[in-house]
């Protein structure tokens, strides 16, 4: 899921940079001292989760649960996730640092998109309705950060076409992965600490 540096375009590179900064500064907002460990939590679960890398192309497949962090997040997922990746680049060479925003948009905005159509149907769903929001948020998160991803390869270029077809394609099976083990966490969650799943900012607002 993270493209490596050279592989945009420079506008592609701006326009993501712009938007995360955007989105991230919004985010920041969102997090009060309270909220802090959850954020450093789910940061450090997507750091630990997109370690194991399988290459396509430009790109790579590997878990990274956003569904699971945009369910317990909210906007602050955007400064979780830049952290994870900011880490992984300079730790590891993975990604890369001129790309560190459109990789940061690319995986926290389709969070931020689960979050906002689940969080009203998983805040009243019982028994396996859990598990089906868990497991939508997990896979749609998936699909449409494959997608995203291949939108920002196609648009630098006819000859990453292609490879975009095959990001999308690749990451298929791991929409089903990722959405069984998202309605696992969300299902346990929601039966031993359900505020976990109130978003980030949210028992701040209503205080």
């Amino acid at each position: 899921m993270h493209i490596v540096d050279g592989a945009l375009s420079t506008e592609v590179v701006v326009a993501g940079a712009v938007l995360a900064v955007a989105g991230i500064s919004y985010g920041l907002r969102k997090i009060d001292i309270d909220a802090m460990p959850r954020v450093a939590m789910m940061s450090a679960v997507f750091f630990v989760a997109s370690l194991i890398h399988v290459p396509v192309g430009p790109s790579s497949a590997h878990l990274i649960v956003n569904g699971l962090a945009g369910l317990m997040l909210g906007w602050a997922v955007f400064p979780a996730i830049f952290i994870g990746l900011l880490l992984q680049a300079v730790f590891f060479g993975f990604g890369g640092i001129t790309v560190l925003g459109v990789n940061t948009i690319n995986i926290a905005l389709p969070a931020v998109l689960m979050w906002w159509l689940v969080s009203p149907f998983l805040a009243r769903a019982e028994g396996k309705s859990v598990l089906l929001a868990g497991f939508v948020a997990g896979s749609g998160a998936i699909a449409l950060s494959s997608m995203m991803v291949g939108l920002s390869l196609a648009a630098s270029g006819q000859e990453f076409v292609p490879t975009a077809k095959l990001v999308v394609m690749s990451h298929i099976p791991l929409m089903v992965v990722e959405g069984a083990l998202t309605a696992a966490t969300v299902h346990l969650v929601k039966k031993v600490r359900p505020v976990m799943l109130a978003p980030v900012g949210s028992l701040r607002s209503a205080a």
